[in-house]
């Protein structure tokens, strides 16, 4: 018997699952914005370069070319330098901190960070979410966006092995719809923008208030009727908007429980 023949060929773990709501990346960013500038930026950028944590804390402004849009990773986790894209949203957050021409561009450590990370979460009371998560989150996004393939998502997230970079791709359903539909029109592709959102209405101060917490949009009137009526028209705005410009909206969230009523906003039918 050849001995080559029991020996078993490793499996590639199945990873983590855990995608990034759009409710906690709203929480998140708002806090980090609050709290830290650098604790912004770098939340930021990880969901925009899918860098991994410590590939973010040793950048330097050196290896950061904001006018061609590269930032240069001498050294990686898999030993080999990187050059990642750096996308327009990139660029801007990269810009709102002190520019210089050499020297780290954050002065965290690993330590320091993981305990900022784990105090966001914990005054949040966000769960089993791993700053690594975002990575994950980042990498599906750009194969949600139809417009990258597989070798070209490897190069921006630095994985020599596509078979492990499948483990990162837990694509949403609901992005997948279309293209099993080879037949579909040209028009249909700003379709998904326009579905219901969840709300909250309330009454404060003699007025209705309804808030669509996915955008952080808010309107009141005198009454439900036409406070209802006025959030539908901000969110059609809002999401006419996004598809003229292409950029991605959250998915509908989860509401909190503790509010009395909540409707669900059509942009297309109130």
């Amino acid at each position: 018997m050849n001995p080559v023949e029991l020996v078993r060929k490793p499996k590639i773990s199945s990873g983590r699952d855990r995608r990034l709501t759009s409710g906690e990346e709203r929480r998140l960013s708002r806090y980090f914005k609050e709290k830290n500038q650098a604790l912004y930026v770098i939340f930021h950028l990880a969901l925009e370069t899918a860098m991994r944590q410590g590939e973010i804390l040793s950048l330097r402004w050196e290896h950061v070319d904001l006018q061609h849009g590269v930032a240069h990773l001498p050294t990686t986790k898999n030993g080999a330098p990187r050059d990642v894209p750096l996308s327009r949203k990139a660029r801007n957050y990269l810009q709102m901190l002190p520019t210089q021409l050499n020297g780290n561009i954050f002065s965290y450590t690993s330590s320091g960070f993981k305990s900022a990370w784990r105090t966001a979460l914990q005054e949040l009371k966000i769960e089993n979410l791993h700053f690594h998560d975002l990575r994950h989150e980042a990498i599906s996004r750009f194969f949600e966006l139809g417009t990258l393939n597989v070798i070209e998502v490897a190069a921006i997230s630095g994985h020599r092995s596509l078979n492990m970079l499948k483990r990162y791709t837990h694509l949403r359903a609901y992005q997948l719809v279309s293209k099993l539909d080879a037949r579909r029109k040209q028009t249909s592709k700003i379709a998904p923008y326009f579905v219901p959102y969840p709300a909250t209405v309330e009454n404060r101060n003699g007025q209705v208030v309804v808030t669509l917490s996915d955008f952080d949009l808010e309107t009141s009137a005198a009454t439900k009727e036409q406070a209802i009526f006025h959030a539908s028209v901000l969110l059609l705005r809002t999401l006419a908007q996004a598809a003229q410009r292409g950029e991605r909206v959250p998915t509908p969230g989860e509401l909190p429980t503790n509010i009395d009523e909540r409707v669900m906003i059509c942009p297309l039918t109130n």
